[in-house]
């Protein structure tokens, strides 16, 4: 099953209500009207299955009313955990309620799969088993704890934790009755798991997603990583800070999403608009934060909501920037995570500094955080217009890196700037690769980790190259490095012709099999390894020494002609 995203008609009834008083509104209503049957790419749907076991964990005191109540709920059934340090899990009814007292419980899962847990003398219990409700998980946890149990900065579907704010416990009894069934909700993401640069042969890269996840949704699988749907609540921050575009949002696709902007921005232009200003905004805290404010907005105010303010990322709001907007605003609200809030000031950090290299306006994007209404209506009436740029009119790929470089070639083009490559802030995902000539050996062990195909070896001779617009500064390459040769340099080229054209890095004259005469390995390489192995028992002998200057077959060959086939694993009789 699958779900449409229907970003055009989000609410529409809002939009009908925004002034038109000035010929940017008269276009802005247009713009608005024309862009209603823009279509989305559907999502798939995410199910949980809830059949009502609830449980409450805190002190006695409080937990034991409150799961009483709870227990009036012909669709609930209730359990009580007490946690007690130093005490044994221990099963009785009081007052009607299973009551367990134990060690700390350990806690994870999500809307009818919540695995509750204690570790006692070694060995792990399961709460739901020792209280007999027939199953081995709860559907619902609420923690009365002061520190809940678990402890994301988003908690999962189905768990409550009120603390002992009375408001937020009486919203949990409200909501609780209603989580019994079957419930559904968007599949917020997509992977693609051939260009993540998370890792490689055992070692790690990137961890940008993991870092950003205030789910805990995703968890590294070595070389890859794997996203729970059921944890995953769409905040969108793994997408915006994916360098690579492995992780993208689905509801909606960042492609269908710009169309939609592309679309707004044409008509709008076309009836008489000037000077847009797109504000990015979520469809809660958001809405209602510029909802407050419909008669005091200007009317090239153009706002665009979308389901988590996090999914915005920098080749969203570049890409606007070439469509025409002038200016580009991202609303976060009190609602914001902190991890969400870091994630989009980090990315606009790099976007500003792309902006800044063709010399156009830092503050054309903007992120804001408003106090009151008036902060964020000040700033708004507060932007100075200025000459409007030719559009682009290219369609955005559902491809993070490719729409991004189509929009900065396209602001590169009218920019008055002479820079063809500037410096960019440490963790950006744009950069080259510098190797010390001197010190690399030509191993390739870098190209066999990349994950971008940024770095290539030649098929015919010791030669390192490099495609700096594949390159994702995912830092595998210099990990890799048993020379420690590699040096990361985070940077942007805006000629679109010497960021996809391969250089060379490194080369050498190959090394040639002294029996055979056939290349196999480069000159540094096989210095280094007389160097390495000078002191190993095996390479004492000069014919010893000499096979290292040979390729694999004549090696193995003259080993047998010698009778020196030796067990490598067998340690030398040194007497």
């Amino acid at each position: 099953m699958s779900i449409e995203t229907n970003i055009s008609d989000i609410d529409d009834q809002w939009l009908e209500s925004l002034p038109v008083q000035t010929a940017d509104g008269q276009a802005r209503r247009a713009a608005f009207s024309a862009a209603t049957s823009t279509k989305q790419t559907p999502t798939s749907l995410v199910s949980y299955l809830s059949a009502g076991y609830v449980l409450v964990i805190g002190d006695v005191e409080r937990a034991l009313p409150v799961a009483q109540t709870l227990a009036r709920q012909d669709e609930l059934e209730v359990v009580v955990y007490t946690p007690v340090y130093g005490r044994k899990v221990e099963p009785a009814h009081q007052n009607g309620i299973m009551h367990l007292h134990g060690p700390v419980a350990k806690v994870s899962g999500y809307l009818g799969q919540f695995q509750v847990s204690v570790n006692e003398n070694g060995m792990s219990k399961n709460i739901a088993n020792l209280a007999g409700t027939g199953q081995d998980y709860f559907d619902i946890v609420l923690d009365l704890g002061t520190t809940p149990v678990l402890k994301n900065h988003t908690l999962p579907p189905g768990y409550f934790a009120p603390g002992w704010d009375s408001d937020a416990l009486s919203d949990a009894l409200v909501q609780i009755p209603d989580m019994v069934g079957e419930f559904q909700k968007p599949k917020y993401f997509n992977f693609n798991p051939d260009i993540c640069a998370h890792g490689n042969s055992g070692l790690t890269g990137c961890t940008r997603c993991i870092k950003s996840c205030s789910t805990l949704a995703i968890t590294s699988l070595g070389d890859s990583i794997e996203v729970n749907p059921h944890l995953c609540q769409g905040l969108g921050t793994c997408a915006t800070v994916c360098p690579s575009g492995a992780m993208s949002y689905a509801y909606p696709l960042v492609n269908d999403l710009l169309e939609y902007v592309r679309q707004i921005l044409n008509v709008y232009r076309e009836q008489g608009g000037n000077s847009p200003v797109i504000v990015f905004h979520d469809g809660e805290a958001g809405r209602k934060q510029l909802t407050s404010l419909t008669d005091n907005l200007p009317e090239y105010v153009i706002p665009i909501e979308i389901e988590e303010i996090g999914a915005i990322g920098i080749d969203t709001y570049i890409t606007a920037l070439a469509y025409g907007a002038q200016y580009v605003v991202i609303l976060t609200t009190k609602t914001t995570t902190a991890l969400t809030r870091s994630a989009l000031q980090t990315q606009l950090h790099y976007g500003v500094a792309l902006l800044k290299g063709m010399d156009y306006t830092a503050d054309q994007l903007m992120l804001i955080e408003p106090d009151g209404a008036n902060q964020l209506v000040s700033k708004l009436a507060g932007l100075v217009p200025f000459p409007a740029l030719e559009p682009a009119t290219f369609a955005a790929f559902d491809e993070k890196r490719t729409t991004l470089f189509l929009s900065l070639d396209h602001l590169y083009q009218q920019a008055s700037t002479t820079n063809s490559v500037i410096e960019l802030p440490e963790g950006a995902p744009f950069g080259e690769i510098q190797v010390n000539q001197t010190a690399c050996t030509l191993c390739m062990a870098c190209v066999s980790v990349c994950p971008s195909g940024a770095l290539e070896a030649s098929d015919d001779k010791p030669q390192l190259s490099f495609i700096e617009s594949k390159c994702v500064q995912c830092g595998l390459c210099d990990i890799a490095c048993p020379e420690n040769a590699i040096h990361l340099s985070p940077r942007f080229v805006f000629d679109a012709d010497a960021r996809q054209s391969r250089r060379t890095l490194n080369e050498e004259q190959p090394f040639h099999c002294v029996v055979c005469g056939v290349p196999f390995a480069s000159e540094s390489v096989i210095k280094n390894m007389h160097k390495k192995l000078s002191d190993h028992w095996m390479f004492q002998t000069e014919q010893a020494k000499r096979r290292l200057e040979m390729c694999e077959d004549c090696r193995v060959k003259d080993m047998f002609d010698q009778n020196e086939v030796v067990d490598v694993h067998k340690k030398p009789d040194l007497h």
